[in-house]
């Protein structure tokens, strides 16, 4: 019988840390920026962020498990939660509509709180979000899992938590009147939250890239024509390792926006454990062997950005 634990199983939570630090990345980015915190919007968009997360994750593996083609070895019962822990389907319908409903409800309250234009990247994001898993040709299945996964989980996610911390107007606003929508964007703070979140867009992507390595042949019997697929092996391999030192162009931004250069030697000091995870990935790929390095390499990257700029806002405030 379905336990709590298979609960946490069937969302992946051991995978949610890769909206969390986006989330916490772009928090203290604006407390650097604009030195500004509010509790409230945080918590909103954390209960919306966490829950839709969970709701992706839980359709993915739902969809998989209808759409599966072959249903033995290693690549069904054991990383298919459904099965491996006996889910009915209403179960995990009724999960995923609960979820959903929360992620909803604390999203229009964040809506409420910080603008429409979270309500603009709130529908965005969702639409990504569902189209990732359902769909007549799923993002998942496709060669542009990887890009999306970057952009909306890397980019956007950054971007809105920055945005919802900082002053009205500073990064963008969006406004209603007589019909007409009125978007404003300062051109210079959106890019610099762009390149501040580059290693997460990177090493999510990179998440999404290895996790396709790895299941090559198994999706290729489902039909899930991957980045991988296209690609071939060894080309997939080499932009795995491309793309991870594409996500140091931050160092120079943060340089840039005052934070100490003492403090970017942790950043530069990340090179070492990097590439050695990526050789010990790009010598085995391999889901239940080597699969983990990218997930540490997100944590590095993107942990140590958080750590520091964390600093450098206390420091300077």
């Amino acid at each position: 019988m379905p336990t709590f634990r298979s609960f946490l199983d069937l969302v992946e939570i051991r995978t949610k840390v890769a909206s969390m630090l986006p989330f916490a990345l772009g928090t203290v980015y604006a407390l650097l920026r604009f030195g500004e915190f509010r509790p409230l919007h945080a918590l909103l968009m954390l209960v919306s962020l966490l829950s839709f997360d969970l709701v992706v994750t839980a359709m993915n593996n739902y969809y998989d498990y209808r759409k599966a083609v072959r249903t033995h070895g290693y690549g069904y019962e054991e990383h298919n939660a459904i099965v491996k822990h006996g889910f009915k389907q209403w179960v995990v319908v009724l999960i995923i509509v609960l979820l959903f409903a929360t992620a909803v409800t604390a999203g229009i309250l964040l809506v409420f709180e910080a603008g429409p234009l979270v309500l603009l990247l709130g529908f965005l994001s969702f639409g990504v979000g569902i189209l990732y898993s359902f769909g007549p040709i799923p993002i998942s299945r496709m060669p542009l899992g990887e890009l999306f996964s970057g952009l909306f989980m890397g980019f956007v996610i950054t971007f809105v938590a920055a945005y919802i911390q900082a002053p009205p107007d500073m990064i963008a606003s969006l406004d209603y009147a007589e019909g007409w929508f009125d978007l404003h964007v300062n051109g210079l703070e959106v890019l610099l939250i762009l390149l501040v979140s580059v290693p997460a867009v990177a090493s999510i992507a990179n998440i999404m890239l290895a996790n396709n390595i790895s299941d090559m042949e198994e999706d290729v019997e489902n039909s899930r024509y991957t980045l991988p697929v296209y690609i071939g092996r060894p080309g997939a391999l080499k932009l795995f390792a491309a793309i991870y030192y594409v996500s140091y162009l931050d160092v120079f931004v943060l340089l840039w926006l005052g934070v100490h250069p003492l403090l970017l030697l942790p950043i530069l000091a990340t090179l070492i454990p990097l590439r050695k995870n990526i050789r010990a990935f790009s010598q085995d790929p391999s889901k239940r062997r080597t699969f983990v390095f990218a997930v540490k390499n997100f944590v590095l990257l993107t942990g140590v950005r958080v750590v520091v700029i964390a600093v450098a806002a206390w420091v300077t405030g």
